[in-house]
């Protein structure tokens, strides 16, 4: 049994696995959104595997909503800890690109936001989706924010 800072099971990162790439099929064919977000895929490379790894995952607009140069994510999953593409965009972020439908994958840098950045980012997002925050607010850990930027 895993204890509380071991993170997921092998199960758990396979059936995980498994769900992430039958999203990103989905999104590649009919496009994305879920809950009422918008998703993109996440193309990075394991920190420590050096594999490459997909994830769908829900992206919001970085300030005026025609800006189609920088996005934002919420490192919302995970539970206790972030989740495992926030180990890898920090590990390799040298090694990060965005997909959307019907589009090649885009090469992006990475930036983790933080004091009044974070904050401003922040308050945009819960806006756009409220359940956000409230996941926030359960949680021990504060949520990283990261902007993508188009290289």
């Amino acid at each position: 049994m895993a204890t509380k800072n071991a993170g997921p099971s092998g199960l758990s990162r396979w059936l995980q696995r498994r769900a992430n790439s039958s999203t990103a099929n989905r999104i590649r064919r009919k496009g994305g959104r879920s809950m009422g977000m918008d998703l993109l895929i996440l193309h990075t490379v394991g920190h420590r595997s050096g594999e490459p790894r997909e994830t769908p995952l829900a992206w919001f607009a970085d300030g005026d909503p025609d800006n189609k140069d920088s996005w934002l994510l919420v490192a919302s999953g995970g539970g206790g800890r972030n989740p495992d593409w926030f180990a890898n965009v920090t590990g390799r972020p040298d090694a990060v690109a965005v997909e959307w439908h019907g589009q090649s994958p885009v090469d992006v840098t990475p930036q983790v936001l933080d004091g009044a950045e974070r904050e401003e980012a922040w308050q945009r997002i819960a806006e756009a989706q409220p359940r956000i925050a409230k996941y926030q607010r359960k949680s021990d850990r504060v949520y990283p924010v990261v902007r993508l930027t188009r290289r």
